[in-house]
C-alpha cells in the first residue's frame, strides 16, 4: 500500500473494474493522489472494515465506492467512517441500474452516501466531486479544479 492516499475507490467486485478505472483516470488526471481496492462488503466485511480503518490513518479523506445491484459498499463505508463517501451506482441488475442507483439515494438519515450517475459518467464526476471536497481546506484544488472548469469550456 501507499502512503497518504486523499481519495479511496473501493468497487465490490473485479468486474466493476471498467466504471471504475475511469474515477482512478480523472483522479490521476487532476493530480489526486488515490489507490483502487477490490472489496465486497457482503463477501468480505470485516476486512472490508479494517481497509477504511486503515485508510483513514494512512490520510484519506473522502471514499468513492462502486456497486451494482444491492449496491451495500457505499452505504456500508458510510456507517464505519464520518468521512465523505460518494457512491457510484453500477448497472448490473435492473436496466439501467436503477437498483443500485436508489440503493444508495435511499438511506437512513444519518447515513449519508452522496451519489452520482450511473456508470463511467458517474465515476468521472464521483472524482470531480471528490475534489470540489478536498478543495475546501485547500485552494490549490480550488485553482486546479477552475483551471480545469476553463479547459473543458474551452473543448
Amino acid at each position: 500500500m501507499k502512503g497518504e492516499i486523499l481519495v479511496a475507490v473501493l468497487m465490490g467486485s473485479e468486474s466493476d473494474r471498467e466504471v471504475m478505472e475511469a474515477c482512478i483516470t480523472e483522479l490521476d488526471r487532476i493530480g489526486i493522489a488515490c489507490e483502487l481496492k477490490v472489496s465486497s462488503a457482503h463477501r468480505q466485511p470485516k476486512a472490508t472494515e479494517t481497509y477504511v480503518r486503515e485508510a483513514l490513518k494512512r490520510g484519506t479523506k473522502v471514499f468513492i465506492a462502486g456497486a451494482g445491484m444491492s449496491a451495500a459498499l457505499p452505504g456500508f463505508i458510510a456507517s464505519i467512517t464520518t468521512f465523505p463517501v460518494i457512491g457510484v451506482p453500477i448497472a448490473s441488475g435492473l436496466p439501467g441500474g436503477i437498483d443500485a442507483l436508489l440503493s444508495m439515494t435511499q438511506m437512513p438519515p444519518g447515513v449519508p452516501v452522496a451519489t452520482v450517475a450511473v456508470g463511467k459518467a458517474g465515476a468521472r464526476n464521483a472524482a470531480v466531486l471528490a475534489a470540489e471536497i478536498l478543495s475546501l481546506n485547500d485552494q490549490g484544488w480550488t485553482d486546479r479544479l477552475e483551471e480545469m472548469r476553463e479547459s473543458w469550456r474551452n473543448r
